[in-house]
């Protein structure tokens, strides 16, 4: 029999990786609080629900990819007693391990629950090459273990919420350090330093300058500024908690994470 998977979320993120799955022959259900993103996921063979609850119906497995902790938890609400007793959330978002053991207080104790937060972006999400940081109970990870595979590496993080756990501490690193990159190119073009790019890209922050100039991606200021405020709820980070106040300031919070940080720091 084919299995049902509900997907809920269709941003930048969730589109990609609900194609994967109806492509790799999975009954795909989809739900997104914008229905028209739905369309092109029909389009390849999904079904569409006009609710949570509707589409985690007799669903084997349901996949969250929704933007915060307090959108993943009013949608779980929502579906919670639509679950089958036997199913398993694959919770995907960036929603930290407080988060996560909120929603494993709104689901029925008899379903299984694993946090998949990935790092990566659209292309990535699109190919398959995800990086897939999974946490969860031995059976729950064993039960969901193709479905992710769908969508990359994947790497056993431990017990329930340390995907979310090691996800939160990688993303806010590299936001950090993105920010801490656009002020450096400020310095050194103050300088008077030639060409600062190339400058950076030749010394040991080469990765972040990359993902400060990366295209193609889809992570906004604002999703960035959310993951730190997530860092800054667990521990007092300074340097951290200076770099959400950055972002919070950025004239165009939709923009992406290394166009906003250059934009922020030309005007220094």
């Amino acid at each position: 029999m084919t299995t049902k998977v509900a997907f809920l979320g269709l941003g930048a993120m969730g589109a990609p990786m609900a194609a994967r799955l109806i492509g790799a022959g999975y009954e795909v259900v989809v739900w997104n609080r914008t229905p028209a993103r739905a369309e092109p996921l029909v389009a390849l063979g999904a079904g569409a629900a006009a609710a949570p609850a509707e589409a985690v119906a007799g669903a084997e497995f349901v996949v969250t990819m929704l933007s915060d902790p307090a959108a993943v938890a009013a949608v779980a609400e929502s579906f919670a007693g639509a679950l089958r007793p036997d199913a398993v959330l694959v919770e995907m978002s960036t929603i930290g391990p407080d988060g996560t053991e909120r929603i494993r207080g709104l689901i029925p104790a008899s379903a299984g629950l694993v946090d998949a937060p990935v790092m990566g972006s659209v292309d990535r999400a699109e190919n398959g090459t995800l990086a897939v940081l999974a946490g969860g109970t031995p059976e729950d990870l064993a039960r969901a273990a193709e479905l992710l595979r769908l969508f990359g590496n994947v790497t056993e993080c431990g017990g329930p919420g340390s995907g979310s756990a090691r996800k939160l501490v990688l993303i806010s690193g590299i936001v950090a350090g993105v920010a801490v990159v656009g002020e450096a190119l400020a310095l050194a073009e103050r300088l008077g330093i030639a060409d600062p790019r190339a400058v950076l890209e030749g010394s040991p922050l080469a990765g972040l300058v990359a993902r400060a100039f990366a295209t193609g991606v889809d992570f906004s200021a604002e999703m960035a500024a959310k993951d730190l405020r997530l860092a800054g709820e667990v521990l007092d980070l300074p340097v951290i908690a200076a770099a959400h106040r950055a972002l919070e300031a950025v004239p165009d919070p939709d923009a992406d994470l290394g166009e906003a940080v250059r934009a922020l720091n030309e005007k220094r």
